[in-house]
């Protein structure tokens, strides 16, 4: 029986088999259950990926959560894993976000949101202290705070209406602590705005955003950075200097190795793109070199998500091409380019249906973590203080009259 192999050689048989296949080992016999958790084994099953120049993502699609891998190169190649079960399939999820292994899964639902960890199939349900309005004025972000044996996850959520009449701008920021379970508003005057469609990016625990000054007119003018541990936001960090003199539309973040950040830059009425990566990234501090521009010939639609190969200098994008038609019935079209130096570039098939509804897709990238998601204690209930009831109170006060002053006619719009 295989029960009766040596240890080592069942841990390696098991390494092989894919990461959607876990959650069935697991449930195989406590022997096996085991074994998946040892430290060995953690340690043999994530550094595959990393060993294999491979690249994760997970892709919603109708509902359904697919796992995918590629290898970004000029020979590129893409794989699709298979389904990731979620809850028995029982939510209807509209968009994901990941950070550092964790996925912050947005649902029909807008009373609660799911962090999900897929490698171990752990989830944690939190409860919003308000709902979401329907414009989805909300920013979300997950992070950590180091501690001695563990890592402390936080949750900031925030809404900030920066870009409107003096007599409409509002904001609010407030943290979920996983180890309470409260909620609780931080004290944050910004000086700059975020805006509401800005996705961030994780690293090392922090938060990082594309933000601009609030008196200033015009495209964002830095990256922003938000600091778990210390639970506030550091200064405005500068994006490269030549390219805050051209005129550019969107900025889009994403994370390299773990370790760096790359800032993907598309110009004003072309599809011209630049590419930037930090050589040194911190809450308080940033430097730039310049990675790879990319010619407006190419046409590119603005990626949902982009990776790069710093050695081969190429980088894959993954979005929706939703054509010229913006009143089609037709879904989006899902793609993924790999493009390179002297125009080089190569379309890829994503691999998942394309349904009849345009919405229905969302994509992030993935790297699988062993952070472990811890469930909230039960009958250890800890009551909010009086000071933060109140500053609750007051808050919704003002957002109602905000809702008030938002249904007049839109004269801004939401970046």
């Amino acid at each position: 029986m295989i029960s009766d192999l040596p240890r080592d050689l069942i841990e390696d048989i098991i390494n092989r088999l894919p990461m959607k296949s876990l959650k069935a080992v697991r449930l195989t016999c406590k022997s096996w259950n085991s074994l998946s958790q040892s430290e060995s084994f953690k340690k043999m099953h994530i550094g595959k990926s990393t060993r294999k120049r491979e690249s994760m993502m997970i892709v919603v699609q109708h509902h359904s959560i697919y796992l995918m891998s590629s290898v970004v190169d000029v020979d590129p190649c893409i794989e699709l894993k298979g389904k990731l079960s979620f809850l028995n399939n029982q939510v209807s999820i509209s968009r994901i976000r990941h950070y550092e292994g964790l996925v912050l899964c947005f649902l029909k639902d807008v009373t609660r949101i799911v962090v999900w960890n897929p490698y171990w199939g752990q989830t944690r349900w939190i409860k919003l202290r308000y709902t979401h309005l329907p414009q989805g004025y909300f920013n979300y972000t997950l992070g950590y705070e180091d501690k001695e044996s563990c890592r402390s996850l936080k949750l900031l959520r925030f809404v900030d209406y920066f870009h409107r009449e003096p007599e409409e701008q509002f904001f609010w920021y407030e943290m979920y602590d996983f180890d309470s379970g409260l909620w609780t508003t931080l004290d944050v005057a910004p000086h700059w705005g975020i805006y509401c469609s800005s996705s961030s990016v994780s690293l090392k625990g922090n938060s990082y955003w594309c933000a601009k000054e609030r008196s200033s007119e015009g495209c964002k003018d830095g990256i922003i950075c938000f600091d778990f541990t210390k639970e506030r936001f550091g200064p405005l960090l500068p994006l490269p200097s030549c390219v805050k003199d051209l005129k550019y539309a969107y900025v889009h973040l994403s994370c390299v190795k773990e370790e760096k950040i790359a800032a993907l830059f598309h110009h004003h009425y072309d599809y011209e793109f630049e590419i930037w990566i930090t050589t040194n990234i911190e809450a308080e501090m940033v430097s730039w070199s310049k990675f790879l521009r990319i010619d407006s010939e190419l046409k590119i639609n603005f990626p949902d998500c982009f990776f790069i190969d710093e050695e081969k200098k190429v980088f894959m994008c993954v979005g929706r091409d939703y054509g010229y038609d913006s009143y089609s019935d037709e879904c989006p079209k899902p793609f993924i380019k790999i493009i390179g130096e002297a125009g080089y570039s190569k379309d890829l098939d994503l691999g998942v249906p394309a349904y009849k509804n345009r919405w229905l897709i969302s994509v992030c990238s993935y790297v699988p973590s062993l952070v472990q998601i811890k469930k909230l204690a039960r009958g250890k209930r800890i009551e909010h203080s009086s000071l933060e009831k109140r500053q609750f109170d007051q808050n919704m006060l003002r957002l109602a009259e905000i809702e008030k002053l938002m249904k007049k006619p839109y004269r801004h719009g939401c970046r």
